[in-house]
């Protein structure tokens, strides 16, 4: 390993302490691998990710490797000693394999640059690992441990940087977005995931290149913004994000949130209380991260800037947001091909957020307690979390009172729960026991009246048969007249 920094040896000394311990936990499997290799006349080292986080205390189960063989050789070698073997990945280099619990995926010695008008990059192989290395996104994933011989290499001062916990690019940062713009993005997941600061020097070639991300595929760029906003720390990321000008091009409905205020128009900085809110969220999650959770907490105020209005009086009103906020939702997420029904929740997330509001802080009726749960349906819980998240006001009696005000709900509907299935509120009468009551064949007529006793049942709660018979006859009358 290198010289330790001179300014901080203690630091690099835990890190080194901190490899040896993993390395030597994943020692068996990998150094297996590596005789197979060096058998067949060919070099395999850890490399990347998985030298990081061995670094840091913190390897997995997925194991990167690094070698000099061609994608058809390494399959030679990992198919008779592999639990599984897939090819997903070999037009890129990669062979994928399991053995012992391990995820390991297998990479020939490449770079990868884009042209200025493709979206895909074009892969070809090296001869050496150092070659293999330079072209990797930033120091700290370009070190490599070759194997058996577990001799360290770091030619760009990975090591260092870890212990620094800083971003730098291993050639100039302009080389490196080149490449693959999506990197900029990467470096904002990695300040998420790993609380490292970014170099100045690749801040500025993000601002400068942010363009460059155009690109790059709708799916790639989705997929790196889930894993930035899924991080212990996405507040970092996107406010990277939002700084650099990649939001603009990612996720624009986000730094459009920061809305100018002067002395006569003062009002919450509606960016910092969605970056709030997201982390308010994240507290409250359970089960771990909840993307559906943390993107509607995230986009949960993006109408504001298209309904904002200053009134007489000075106030500022962003009347029916939620409502233009849940389409504007829709159409992004859409825009970066979510799964339909992550769309759907997300959306809907959006529009309820303010429902509990809507109530005031009087008591709640039973009709308004079923009306908020059947609205909000499965997602209940999770509007639970991001109403709770939406309160950010300093004042310490305003929080309280609305805390209390959510609890009192909360109870009302753990109380109707005991006395009603209210996750599945509905009508008194089926479709077809309608038909029979009022005589008639499918059809609108019968579509109407369904609501109109769902209407009854969340006003009144559930009613007896005899009763709801009543009721359909009653209404159908009046249809008639």
């Amino acid at each position: 390993m290198p010289n330790a920094n001179e300014d901080n040896p203690t630091a690099l000394s835990k890190v080194q302490r901190r490899a040896v311990s993993e390395l030597l936990r994943v020692s068996p499997v990998a150094d297996d691998l590596a005789r197979r290799f060096q058998e067949a006349g060919f070099r395999l080292a850890l490399v990347g990710g998985s030298v990081r986080d061995a670094l840091l205390g913190r390897l997995g189960n997925d194991l990167d490797f690094t070698t000099d063989a061609r994608p058809e050789d390494v399959l030679k070698i990992v198919r008779p000693w592999a639990e599984a073997v897939w090819e997903v990945g070999i037009a890129f280099g990669t062979v994928g394999a399991q053995k012992d619990g391990y995820q390991i995926e297998v990479t020939t010695y490449r770079s990868e640059a884009y042209d200025r008008t493709s979206r895909k990059p074009e892969v070809s192989y090296g001869d050496s690992i150092e070659e293999d290395l330079v072209r990797r996104d930033f120091t700290v994933n370009a070190m490599a441990v070759a194997l058996p011989e577990k001799e360290f290499i770091d030619p760009h001062g990975g090591l260092e940087d870890l212990a620094a916990r800083v971003l730098r690019t291993p050639g100039t940062p302009e080389e490196s977005f080149s490449d693959d713009p999506l990197r900029m993005m990467r470096a904002a997941r990695f300040a998420a995931q790993l609380g490292f600061e970014v170099a100045p020097e690749v801040v500025t070639a993000m601002s400068e290149m942010a363009e460059r991300l155009d690109i790059v595929s709708v799916e790639r760029v989705r997929d790196e913004l889930n894993k930035l906003i899924l991080s212990a720390h996405p507040r970092e990321g996107l406010t990277l994000l939002v700084d650099t000008g990649l939001a603009d091009r990612v996720l624009p409905e986000l730094p459009a949130l920061r809305l100018e205020s002067d002395e006569h128009h003062r009002h919450k900085d509606v960016y910092e209380h969605s970056l709030i809110v997201l982390e308010q969220a994240i507290g409250l999650e359970e089960d771990g991260p909840d993307l559906v959770l943390r993107l509607a907490a995230l986009l949960h105020d993006i109408g504001k800037p298209r309904t904002r209005r200053f009134e007489p009086d000075g106030r500022v009103s962003f009347h029916h947001h939620e409502v233009v906020g849940a389409k504007m939702t829709k159409k992004r997420l859409t825009a970066l091909k979510y799964p339909n029904e992550m769309i759907k929740d997300v959306s809907r997330l959006v529009e309820l957020h303010l429902r509990f509001h809507g109530y005031g802080t009087g008591e709640w009726t039973d009709s308004a307690v079923r009306r908020y749960v059947r609205d909000a349906g499965p997602l209940l819980a999770r509007l639970h979390k991001l109403t709770r998240s939406d309160c950010t006001t300093r004042n310490k009696r305003k929080a309280g009172a609305l805390s209390r005000a959510y609890d009192g709900l909360e109870q009302r509907i753990a109380q109707l729960q005991e006395q009603e299935e209210l996750d599945s509120i509905r009508p008194d009468l089926d479709g077809n026991q309608i038909q029979d009551v009022l005589g008639i064949k499918p059809g609108p007529a019968v579509g109407r009246a369904y609501k109109h006793l769902l209407e009854l049942r969340l006003e009144n709660g559930p009613m007896e048969h005899d009763d709801a018979v009543a009721a359909l006859k009653e209404w159908w009358a009046e249809q008639q007249s």
